[in-house]
């Protein structure tokens, strides 16, 4: 005996119900006119036959019904995981589905992505790690899909871009620093050379160099805490330490701080002033309390969920500021 099984059909229920295959349909669409007597015979059979409405399939020709596409490398991440749980929240919070495509962050990879949430029908896409190609894009925009892109620093027509304001917040972060006496800099980033990476190294570097004073840049792997851990060897090893050092991400700064601590034997912050990036919970734990700018996670979910949401929204550049954070990881001023 086969125990294989398969979806009933709404020509099954409306057999069982002895009612029409467009009964079945008006029953199951909001808003419908349907008898009760109708109605009630439809539910009976579908309870019955185990049935279920097929969304995505009526997505087809339904856009609030067809799934919002979310695009991002390196989900495991304390930021993008956050990011991610955040989005897909607010938009199931408005009633659609929501299919996640976890890719490598290659530019092939993420135009593989997109190029699935086209077949898949996908009513919508945010991009929340990887820089697709503008072309790819305006194919996404021309089939009808809109298009969401999260700190992807490419500012052309058609899309959403969410971006943070990182010139304001690297120059609080400087001047930050200077009130508690740091004079020599040192900033710590990833390889991945990302578009937020970017602009804050890029940002922090300005400030410094227009302040006339030294900066050591290190870039020893990916955004992870061993990077952190393998710049703070490299750049404590030195016989002229900084007295600060910036950390393009929370996640880094957690790793720079472990090994500053344990294997240099430094005093945080009276030897040595750390500031991360993205406040991710891990930089609110005793263990760490690092002082950080905070990246308003949800503040962007909400405002992508409304952006998607709203059929009128049009091409825009929305920025965030991002706020520090006070611990005690920097010297008070």
């Amino acid at each position: 005996m086969s125990n294989s099984r398969r979806f009933a059909s709404a020509e099954e229920v409306a057999r069982l119900a002895g009612v029409s295959r467009s009964a079945v349909s008006r029953t199951f669409t909001d808003g419908a006119s349907v008898s009760e007597e109708t109605r009630q015979k439809v539910l009976a059979a579908a309870k019955e036959l185990n049935y279920h409405v097929n969304h995505l399939a009526r997505g087809l020709s339904q856009e609030r019904s067809r799934p919002v596409c979310l695009v991002g490398d390196h989900l495991s991440s304390p930021f993008l995981s956050s990011l991610l749980e955040a989005v897909s929240r607010h938009i199931q919070a408005l009633g659609r589905a929501v299919m996640l495509i976890n890719t490598s962050g290659e530019a092939e990879a993420v135009e593989s992505a997109l190029h699935q949430a086209l077949q898949y029908r996908a009513s919508a896409i945010v991009v929340l790690s990887g820089t697709p190609a503008e072309s790819l894009v305006q194919t996404c925009i021309q089939s009808g899909l809109r298009v969401a892109l999260v700190n992807r620093g490419q500012e052309f027509n058609g899309p959403i871009h969410i971006t943070l304001d990182h010139d304001t917040a690297m120059k609080e972060a400087f001047e930050l620093f200077y009130r508690a006496g740091c004079r020599s800099f040192g900033l710590v980033t990833s390889t991945a050379g990302t578009p937020s990476l970017v602009a804050r190294e890029q940002a922090f570097s300005r400030a410094v160099n227009e302040a006339g004073l030294p900066l050591t840049v290190m870039r020893t792997g990916p955004t992870q805490y061993t990077t952190g851990q393998e710049a703070a060897r490299q750049l404590l090893a030195r016989s002229q330490r900084p007295d600060a050092v910036f950390c393009t991400t929370d996640l880094m700064a957690c790793g720079f701080l472990d090994t500053a601590r344990q294997a240099f034997n430094l005093n945080i912050p009276h030897d040595l002033c750390v500031m991360g990036f993205d406040n991710i919970e891990q930089a609110s734990w005793d263990s760490y309390a690092l002082t950080t700018f905070h990246h308003p996670v949800e503040e962007i979910a909400a405002c992508i969920a409304r952006q998607l949401d709203d059929e009128s929204t049009t091409s825009q550049v929305i920025q965030f500021p991002a706020q520090p954070v006070w611990r005690n990881t920097i010297r008070p001023g």
